[in-house]
Parts: C-alpha cells; sequence; structure tokens
C-alpha cells in the first residue's frame, strides 16, 4: 500500500534536515506544509512545499495537507520526528494485515535512545484535573495515575491503544474520509485524542506497533511548567474535547 506523509513546520527548518532525509525513502510522497514564513525547508528531498497565507491551527495544516495528497495511507508526521529504516514499512504492513486498524502507532524513543510512553488511555475528569493541575504534584508518584497514562507499560508486541501521541501516526484514508478528518478547532494538543476517539466510536481500531521505531525529541513542556501559553491551549483543547464528547465526563 503506498503512503504520503504530512509534515507541518512552524519555523521547524533545522528539524526538517535531519527528518525529511529519513523520512523520504520510505513513503511515496510527501507534503510539507509551511504554516509561517521560513518553515519551508532548505533542502526539501523531494517533498511539496504548501504554504500557507496565513498561520492555520495544527489540525487544520494537517488536513490541508490530507487534501494534497491520494495514498489510502497517510502519516502524520511531527518535523521532529526521525523514522528508524523499515519503521513506515511496518506500520502499513499492520494496518494491510488489519482492515479495520485505523490509527497505527509506532514505539517512540528521545533521541539518546530512551524509551517515550506514548500509549494512552481516553482522558478522564478525574485524570485531566491530577495531569493539568498542581494537584500532580501530590498525586503523579501514584500507581494509578502512572497505570491511566500506560507509563510503566512497554509493549513489545502489537497492542490495541485508546490512542497514541501524535508525533507520528499512520492513518487510514477510509477512516478519515468517514470522520471528516481532524477538527481544525483544536489549535494545537488534543487533536490526535479527539480523532482516535471519533474513530473508537466509529469501530476502527487503533494499534501500537513497538516494532515501528521512530526517534522523537519530547519536550512535555506543558508537563514541566503549569502556567504558560501552552498550559492553556491544553485547556482550551480539553473544553472542547468536554464540549464535544461529554459522556466522558462521567468516564472513570
Amino acid at each position: 500500500m503506498k503512503v504520503s506523509a504530512i509534515v507541518v513546520s512552524h519555523g521547524h527548518r533545522a528539524e526538517l534536515a535531519e527528518s525529511l532525509p529519513a523520512l523520504a525513502p520510505q513513503v511515496d510522497e510527501i507534503v510539507v506544509v509551511a504554516n509561517v514564513l521560513g518553515s519551508a525547508p532548505t533542502d526539501a528531498h523531494g517533498a511539496r512545499i504548501v504554504e500557507n497565507e496565513r498561520p492555520l491551527s495544527y489540525a487544520a495544516n494537517l488536513n490541508r495537507g490530507i487534501a494534497e495528497t491520494s495514498s489510502e495511507l497517510v502519516l502524520v508526521n511531527n518535523p521532529d520526528a526521525v523514522p528508524q529504516p523499515g519503521s513506515v514499512a511496518a506500520l502499513a504492513a499492520f494496518m494491510e494485515a488489519h482492515p479495520r486498524c485505523g490509527v497505527a502507532g509506532p514505539q517512540l524513543v528521545d533521541p539518546d535512545g530512551a524509551w517515550q510512553p506514548s500509549r494512552r488511555r481516553f482522558p478522564t475528569v478525574a485524570g485531566t484535573l491530577v495531569r493539568r493541575t498542581p494537584l500532580r504534584l501530590l498525586f503523579a508518584p501514584l500507581e494509578r495515575q502512572r497505570a491511566h497514562y500506560h507509563l510503566d507499560e512497554r509493549a513489545t508486541e502489537p497492542v490495541e491503544a485508546d490512542w497514541m501521541l501524535g508525533g507520528s501516526l499512520l492513518l487510514r484514508r477510509t477512516m478519515l474520509d468517514e470522520l471528516g478528518g481532524f477538527d481544525p478547532g483544536f489549535r494545537m494538543y488534543g487533536e490526535e485524542i479527539d480523532l482516535c476517539y471519533r474513530a473508537a466510536r466509529a469501530g476502527w481500531e487503533r494499534w501500537y506497533v513497538p516494532q515501528a521505531l521512530v526517534r522523537h525529541r519530547w519536550d512535555a513542556l506543558s508537563d514541566r511548567r503549569l502556567l504558560t501559553r501552552r498550559t492553556l491551549w491544553h485547556w482550551r483543547s480539553v473544553l472542547r474535547f468536554a464540549r464535544k464528547h461529554p459522556e466522558r465526563l462521567f468516564a472513570r
């Protein structure tokens, strides 16, 4: 199955210089969406560049890139996500063998090779309050919170997941067409949770495939500091998700 890759750059020219050479041999086409001036790569490595007249939300940029491609499988890949050789093929082969898999996520590792826990359960009110408020200083070490985010579960074989971090995800176009793509109302953060939740409700599977390996620089800025602009973006995404899916307010 052919694979198209979408990369959104918001001033990430330096990151693209590392990720595009690793990505190009593994996919059939690449579209780089340059969200702001100076975002296009110096060396495109065969990628097609789409430049915005004005900045868009991350989800809207993904939709624009997806609309520029036609492959049945679409890889949405952060500029700082570097797929290791054979990773995209491993994800594509898994999806081909599992026709109801709409989302496949690789194993993510830090630049130094340390494992990144990228599987997650769908958010709950209690979990979000602890995760995104000073309460996490009291409850974050608890086993229950760690279990909620799969922080200690390093799977060695493919396993189903509620959702996965959006650093690098392979998506099935049939699913995207059915769901209407990403919700452009998510400025940044939460767009992959919303997509996976709508996919789950529509009967599409989401799988974590650790045989595919992607090196990813996960800054986790909103985890380290409580009151930043990114924290506000997180909360805006949380509120949008709750308005769209109020049944999650009662989930445990």
